[in-house]
C-alpha cells in the first residue's frame, strides 16, 4: 500500500512554523526537508566540535602572540556554512540508504522520500549539490586540512550501514559528528596535536550520549524492524551509560585545554556543562519521546557554552 499523501507537506516530528515554511517556495520544501534546514539542531551539533577545536587552537596562538583575529572569524563562517551543507548532503545520504526503513517507522514515515514527495533521481541530485558546497568550503582551508577532510568522507559514507551490523551505530556517528574536534585546530595551526585528538574523542563520547537520547524515540520500533541502536542496548540502564560517557566528555575536554593551555574561562564554560548534562540525566524519561527530543536539542546549549568559556579564555590583548 502506498504511503503517498498529496495533502501532507511537513515531517510530523519538525516544527511546522519554521522559516523554510515562510520563505520558500513550497516546491522547495521536500528538499528543505531531505537537508533538514528545518531542524536546526543537527548542523549545530555537528558545527561545535568545529568550533571547539578553532577557539581552542586560537588559545594556542594567542599566547605566542601569533593569532590571526580575522583569519580565526573567517574559519568559524566557514565551519558554520561548511555544517549546514555537510550535514545537508549527509541527511539526503542517509534518507536514499534508509528509504525502505523509513516507510516502516512512524516517526520517520512521512519524510519526503518514503512519502513520495521527492524522487530518489532528485535526492541525489540535490545531495551532489550540497556536497560541492561543501567540497568549494573546504578547499578554502590549508592543504593538510582538505586532506583530513577528504578522509572523513570513509566515516560518513559507513555511519547509514551501522544500525545493519552493530549495536553502536551511534559511535560511528559520534566519529563521523566530531571530525571538526580536528579540523578547527588543523585549520589554524597546519597539523594535529594531543589537545586536538583529545577534542575529537570527548565529541565522540558527547555525541553517543546525545544521539543515544535521540534514539529513544524510536525504539520501540526499531526492534519491530531490526534496527540496532544504543538505546536498544542501553534501555533501562540508559541513565548509566550517559553518566559514563557524559563525565567522560567533560574529562577529555578538560585535559584537552590544559594541553592547550587555555585559561580558566573554559573550565568556567565545562563546569556551566556538566550542570546541564547533570540536568539531562536526572529528567531523563526514555519512555517520553516528546521529552527525549526536547533533552537532545538542549545539547546545542551545551555546545554553545563550552564555545563561549573557550572565546572567553582567548588572550586577546
Amino acid at each position: 500500500m502506498s504511503t503517498t499523501e498529496p495533502n501532507i507537506d511537513r515531517v510530523i516530528d519538525a516544527p511546522s512554523d519554521n522559516f523554510v515554511y515562510r520563505i520558500l517556495p513550497r516546491w522547495l520544501w521536500p528538499h528543505a526537508q531531505l537537508a533538514r534546514w528545518d531542524r536546526p539542531i543537527g548542523w549545530q551539533l555537528l558545527m561545535w566540535p568545529c568550533f571547539w577545536s578553532s577557539a581552542l587552537a586560537a588559545n594556542a596562538l594567542a599566547a605566542e602572540g601569533r593569532l590571526n583575529l580575522g583569519l580565526f572569524v573567517f574559519h568559524l563562517f566557514l565551519f558554520f556554512v561548511g555544517s549546514v551543507a555537510m550535514r545537508g548532503a549527509g541527511c539526503t545520504y542517509n534518507d536514499l540508504v534508509d528509504h525502505e526503513i523509513d516507510n516502516m517507522v512512524a516517526r520517520t514515515r512521512s519524510r519526503p522520500l518514503p512519502s513520495g514527495r521527492i524522487s530518489r533521481r532528485n535526492a541525489k541530485i540535490f545531495m551532489v549539490v550540497q556536497s560541492l558546497v561543501g567540497l568549494a568550503v573546504l578547499l578554502c582551508f590549508n592543504s593538510f586540512s582538505i586532506v583530513l577532510g577528504i578522509l572523513s568522507l570513509a566515516v560518513v559514507a559507513i555511519y547509514p550501514f551501522a544500525k545493519r551490523f552493530t549495536d553502536w551505530p551511534q559511535f560511528f556517528l559520534g566519529l563521523a559528528f566530531s571530525w571538526g574536534g580536528l579540523m578547527g585546530w588543523a585549520g589554524l595551526h597546519g597539523n594535529l596535536s594531543l589537545a586536538s585528538i583529545l577534542v575529537y574523542v570527548g565529541a565522540v563520547a558527547w555525541t553517543i550520549g546525545y544521539d543515544t537520547i535521540y534514539a529513544h524515540q524510536d525504539r520501540e520500533d526499531d526492534a519491530l524492524v531490526g534496527v540496532r541502536s544504543t538505546a536498544r542496548l542501553f534501555d533501562r540502564d540508559t541513565k548509566i551509560w550517559l553518566s559514563g560517557l557524559y563525565g567522560l566528555t567533560l574529562l577529555l575536554l578538560l585535559s584537552a585545554f590544559i594541553a592547550a593551555g587555555a585559561a580558566f574561562p573554559a573550565v568556567i564554560g565545562l563546569l556551566i556543562a556538566a550542570a546541564l548534562f547533570a540536568w539531562q540525566i536526572k529528567v531523563l524519561d526514555i519512555d517520553d519521546g516528546a521529552q527525549c527530543l526536547a533533552l537532545f536539542k538542549s545539547n546545542n546549549r551545551v555546545g554553545l557554552i563550552i564555545f563561549l568559556g573557550l572565546v572567553a579564555a582567548i588572550p586577546f590583548a
